[in-house]
């Protein structure tokens, strides 16, 4: 990762909603001329898709024709406020109390500043826009509802600013490329499929397994240019047919981690121009690894330096907020692992974290400090799977950075060598004991308010429950 100042030039900055919006007025003048700018350059797409990114990192929203593109703006989009009470089959989980109990209110979505773009993968002229979600108030203004987990990133973004220190962020996100239909006994087949005569292949940084796909993964670039997304490095990952596409970093911490959800979206549009299914699920082949989201995290002070560069003092503000991601990891677990499937990825050997530790240019800790000269300092965060909605991820990792700066933790040795042979308190393998740590945390209270801890808490409890009433194929063979 450069140092922030050369980011500040490079990255494209996106300024954010005021917390509180008096009325379509003034979204209309936070959007300028925004729509009209792009007609002006792309014309006047068929339709435009409004995406709602919800709890579990789903895109939802509408297809609006293009000819009243401009409503979005001086309007907003209604959807109701219960969009985050879905589970992640889209279905309403009850126990949140926010569906009819409440008369399924609608909530004010507001487009996203910058998110406006071109599909370059849609079969007809089409554009898409981020929204993010308020609630109306009883004098006719809106406040940010608080289940959407963009404005609980923005309040981590906000208490940092408070203190000045602004994170600079990027992105990393593995995913397989598989083919279209399942294989056989119905199970997903990667593009280079396991050979029956000897060890599967896997091809780590191969030129061959890029030079196959040249056309697609050309085509992601290409595509991600058009969008403005800052792609960066593609690489060939750790198994067969998998795949690592990094962003470049942002001083714009929401901005990137839009970009994230952005570019899964465009990944999964261009696989399938492309004949093939593009799949961020965490773990969808127990022989081969995972598919995870690292994230790189630095913090700018007021000048644009690096403050963890600076010296002493940065190596301490550094091991202070080192020591409050490890610290607060059991407890937002089920942000970073939200599915039954993630906790699958965190096993030994996998480079895929089991431990909650740190350590300097060691890839088999929970919390990296890359190699890198003082501008470049950072904490890279391995934890999260490919699947986790980047909002929700990155905001945990502020608060936690925050807990530790607050209060001057210092973090216990750091690790080096094999981490999954040292002694060090182990991640949780089981969804529930991870929902039950985020439910019972003061942590997450004070970080994420104590309504959205009930409201996530139920919804994964649920989702873990929906898994463990299956009877599995394997009991039926084995037991029947």
């Amino acid at each position: 990762m450069p140092d922030v100042a050369a980011a500040a030039a490079t990255a494209e900055s996106r300024s954010e909603p005021s917390p509180a919006l008096s009325g379509t007025a003034s979204a209309a003048a936070l959007a300028g001329d925004e729509f009209a700018a792009h007609v002006a350059a792309h014309g006047v797409p068929d339709i435009v898709e409004v995406l709602l990114p919800d709890t579990h990192g789903v895109l939802r929203g509408k297809w609006i024709p293009g000819a009243a593109g401009g409503k979005i703006w001086s309007d907003g989009v209604a959807i109701p406020l219960s969009i985050f009470g879905l589970d992640v089959w889209g279905r309403e989980v009850e126990e949140t109390g926010i569906h009819i109990e409440t008369g399924d209110r609608d909530g004010i979505c507001r487009p996203v500043p910058g998110t406006l773009k071109p599909v370059p993968w849609a079969p007809r002229p089409s554009a898409q826009v981020m929204l993010t979600m308020y609630e109306p108030d009883e004098r006719g203004g809106e406040l940010p509802w608080e289940l959407d987990p963009r404005h609980k990133l923005a309040r981590q973004v906000e208490r940092l600013a408070a203190r000045g220190l602004h994170p600079c962020v990027a992105f990393e996100l593995e995913f397989y490329l598989m083919k279209p239909a399942p294989g056989p006994g119905g199970l997903p087949e990667p593009v280079f499929p396991a050979s029956p005569h000897g060890p599967a292949r896997q091809n780590m940084y191969s030129m061959s397994d890029l030079d196959a796909y040249a056309g697609l993964l050309h085509a992601v670039r290409q595509a991600a240019a058009v969008q403005g997304l800052p792609a960066d490095t593609v690489i060939s990952e750790a198994a067969p047919g998998q795949y690592e596409v990094n962003l470049y970093h942002r001083t714009d911490a929401m901005a990137a981690a839009d970009d994230a959800i952005l570019l899964r979206r465009l990944i999964d549009g261009v696989a399938r121009q492309h004949g093939l299914r593009a799949s961020f699920m965490a773990k969808p082949f127990l022989e081969f690894a995972g598919s995870g989201m690292h994230v790189h995290v630095s913090l700018a002070d007021t000048a644009g330096g690096n403050a963890f560069g600076a010296g002493e003092e940065g190596e301490a503000l550094l091991r202070h907020a080192a020591a409050g991601l490890l610290a607060t990891m059991a407890p937002t677990a089920v942000l970073y692992v939200p599915s039954y499937n993630g906790f699958r990825r965190l096993v030994p050997g996998s480079y895929a974290p089991t431990g909650i530790s740190w350590g300097y240019d060691n890839r088999s800790v929970a919390v990296r400090v890359p190699n890198g000269p003082a501008k470049a300092r950072r904490l890279e965060h391995r934890i999260a799977g490919a699947d986790a909605h980047p909002h929700l991820v990155l905001a945990a990792i502020l608060a936690g950075m925050l807990e530790g700066i607050e209060n001057a933790m210092e973090p216990p040795a750091p690790l080096s060598g094999n981490a999954y042979e040292a002694e060090a308190p182990l991640l949780t393998y089981d969804m529930g004991e991870a929902v039950h740590d985020f439910a019972a945390s003061d942590f997450v209270a004070r970080a994420f308010g104590a309504e959205y801890q009930r409201v996530y808490a139920v919804m994964k409890e649920a989702e873990r429950a929906a898994f463990e009433r299956r009877i599995s194929t394997l009991e039926y063979e084995t037991y029947l």
